[in-house]
């Protein structure tokens, strides 16, 4: 199978349209939709499926996504491994995920930390994702390293990687800026039993009900949103009050506040590295970012 068709697919998910995908590779619609089209007869499925607001993939062609893009981009690292040997640059680039809240502002203060440390131009990415995913990434050698949590449902455990713990995060409440408990201490999870919340991963609603339940109330979760940025916003229009990671206040948008919670949920942070040939960076990286969440926990 040529990574042309493969490419071409992926495209195809991510922006959900043929003619979208084809003016972006720079072919027409009719070669994206042939390569497509090869690339079912080969795997003998339909991959896409087309509806009323543009295409999407079909049950199998979400377990050939997860595998076409871990292949295209393990092929785009060994080019330009290639090239960066042949101009003598002997250190691979450094390729880092982390959830969401991680990589809204630690771990990038800990690359710019690292490279200041090390003095000299170094090549990286940064790639956000669940924690899963990010775990499977690193297995699949697509990660060098991954800053993950173990918020429901945990971190899987594989001899092949290398789990270092990089500290606590305390789980805290965003509110509208004009809320009444806006600007209080450390309340109790019985103060906002009325409101409503809205959540925007499984993790993160368990740890609310969990937390709700403790303390003999419920949570009512009566609004979904699809990331981070459109939970918060959810909050600063008044709709809900939602759960965040404490490690994101610092980065919060200006309409929107946080409040500590008494006996707060939870979560553990851990640095995810293979165990055969790491990274030369990984080592600091985990370093600084060790020190970049001790900096949060003290700015909040």
């Amino acid at each position: 199978m040529a990574l042309t068709a493969w490419r071409s697919f992926v495209t195809v998910c991510r922006v959900g349209s043929l003619s979208a995908a084809a003016a972006e590779l720079g072919y027409t619609q009719s070669a994206v939709s042939r390569q497509i089209a090869g690339l079912e007869r080969e795997l003998g499925v339909p991959l896409v499926e087309r509806h009323v607001r543009g295409v999407r993939p079909t049950p199998a062609g979400e377990v050939f996504l997860r595998h076409a893009l871990v292949a295209i981009n393990e092929a785009d690292r060994a080019v330009r491994a290639v090239r960066d040997a042949r101009a003598g640059e002997h250190v691979r680039p450094l390729a880092v995920g982390a959830t969401p809240s991680l990589a809204a502002g630690v771990v990038p203060s800990a690359i710019r930390r690292l490279l200041e440390r090390i003095g000299g131009p170094v090549r990286w990415s940064l790639s956000p994702g669940l924690s899963a995913h990010l775990h499977d990434r690193v297995l699949d050698g697509d990660l060098d390293v991954a800053a993950v949590t173990d918020a429901p449902p945990g971190l899987p455990h594989d001899p092949r990687l290398e789990r270092r713990v990089l500290g606590t995060d305390e789980m805290v409440v965003v509110l509208p800026v004009d809320h009444p408990l806006a600007g209080r201490g450390p309340v109790r999870i019985q103060a906002l039993a009325d409101e409503t919340w809205v959540e925007d991963n499984d993790g993160s609603a368990a740890l609310l009900r969990q937390h709700a339940a403790r303390a003999g109330v419920t949570a009512r979760i009566d609004l979904a949103a699809a990331d981070l940025s459109g939970k918060t916003a959810m909050v600063a229009t008044g709709h809900a009050v939602a759960l965040i990671p404490g490690v994101l206040a610092t980065a919060l948008r200006a309409d929107v506040t946080t409040v500590a919670l008494v006996d707060p949920p939870t979560r553990g942070i851990y640095a995810l590295t293979p165990r055969r040939a790491p990274h030369p960076h990984a080592a600091p990286l985990i370093e600084e970012l060790t020190a970049a969440l001790g900096a949060a926990d003290r700015a909040t």
